[in-house]
């Protein structure tokens, strides 16, 4: 029972010792506090105000009116009349147009025929070329939207009045033009933002990354300097690593309990993302997250033998995780094993889970798969952490010993 005792107090003075060393690395060390502290704050702030405007409007188009009718003259009204785009030029030929388009002043193009309203009075079907820079995906599919909805408008209106002028009455007349009539709901995110859409993903995905370089960092200091080694006291024989390895974890909760907690709720209602699950599912998902990416990070930095090596691995894996998480492209069009592959990072299971609580209002228990696998994160990355400590050790003793 007495050498029990001793044991924990052992523990104990290495636990406080790591936490005390932890501390004072971080916040004596610049790039630390730029990477964990600073990086999440200015990164989530950029990326929020860079999609602040949500939706992409007033996109500048042309239009060559062959035609210079009143038929042809309203069609380019009611292109004009939409939030999507405007017509910002009325080119005098195609060549003039392509001239536009190639020289980024606009980003599509509508040809009107000279025959358009001939054949539109004639009872025929009229033609109107529509060419659009598919380059720019959004800009393409606002302004496809637009012109598309604009032309359907005027072939029903224009279907409307052949059918009254048939003797047909403006029921049936309606019943043929708009034989469905829809009602619009979207749902979770109503204005289709696309910052709304794609930011809780980003910041769950910065999140990680941050902790990974940070921690890389820091653990890199460690092993430079030999700070494992002269914290384990030399009468512990067992599991003497789980207090390294949980004392640098509480530091690094605590720090980003905080920075995280700002996110999640002054910088969540700044930008007016989505808010709809409830504040304990929100904390009682983001703290398997949190634990995850830590010991993760942990079992990675001991990987790192010099700081600077944390960023040179790490630093570049950030877009192919946010790609792998099923977040900026359909999970179910990413191939199996890729998207299986991802599973490993705790982001993919974070990044799925916080879109379903917060932007779908999600419970715990609908979200208890990611939860899972968390979880289990948490303890296979805990237990590589103390495998990788164990080792750099088992090495410094031995390369003191064959000195």
């Amino acid at each position: 029972m007495k050498r029990f005792k001793e044991t924990l107090r052992a523990y104990r003075s290495e636990f406080l010792s790591v936490v005390r060393h932890e501390y004072k690395a971080i916040f004596t060390d610049g790039g630390v506090i730029l990477v964990m502290i600073l990086a999440i704050l200015i990164y989530s702030t950029l990326y929020a105000a860079a999609y602040a405007p949500e939706v992409l409007r007033n996109v500048p188009i042309g239009v060559v009116d062959e035609s210079q009718t009143p038929a042809s003259r309203e069609l380019i009204r009611t292109f004009d009349s939409g939030p999507n785009c405007y017509v910002a030029y009325e080119p005098q030929g195609m060549e003039e147009a392509e001239d536009l388009f190639f020289a980024r002043k606009i980003y599509g193009v509508v040809y009107i025929p000279a025959d358009y309203e001939k054949q539109l009075l004639g009872g025929s079907s009229a033609a109107v070329s529509l060419y659009v820079d598919a380059s720019y995906f959004l800009m393409y599919r606002q302004v496809f939207q637009e012109l598309v909805s604009g032309i359907g408008q005027t072939g029903a209106m224009v279907q409307f009045q052949r059918m009254i002028a048939k003797g047909a009455n403006v029921p049936q007349a309606m019943a043929v033009t708009q034989p469905v009539i829809y009602q619009s709901h979207n749902l979770f995110i109503p204005y289709l933002g696309y910052g709304s859409f794609i930011m809780p993903a980003i910041i769950i995905v910065i999140i990680q990354q941050t902790l990974l370089i940070g921690i890389g960092m820091i653990g890199g200091t460690w092993r430079e300097f030999g700070l494992y080694s002269k914290l384990i006291p030399a009468h512990c024989k067992r599991m003497y690593t789980l207090p390294i390895v949980l004392g640098k974890a509480l530091v690094y909760a605590s720090i980003y309990a905080v920075t995280v907690l700002y996110i999640m709720t002054v910088h969540y209602k700044l930008f007016h993302y989505p808010s709809n699950g409830s504040t304990w599912a929100v904390i009682g998902f983001l703290i398997p997250y949190l634990l995850a990416c830590i010991m993760m990070g942990i079992a990675i930095s001991t990987l790192f033998r010099y700081r600077e090596q944390s960023l040179l691995f790490l630093f570049w894996t950030s877009i192919p995780i946010l790609l792998l998480s099923g977040a900026s492209f359909p999970r179910e069009a990413i191939p199996e094993w890729l998207y299986t592959f991802g599973q490993i990072f705790p982001s993919s299971s974070g990044v799925n889970g916080i879109i379903r609580i917060r932007t779908m209002g999600a419970s715990l228990q609908e979200v208890m798969p990611e939860l899972r696998l968390l979880w289990a994160q948490v303890f296979i990355y805990g237990g590589l952490a103390c495998i990788g400590i164990h080792v750099i050790l088992t090495r410094e003793k031995q390369e003191r010993m064959s000195k």
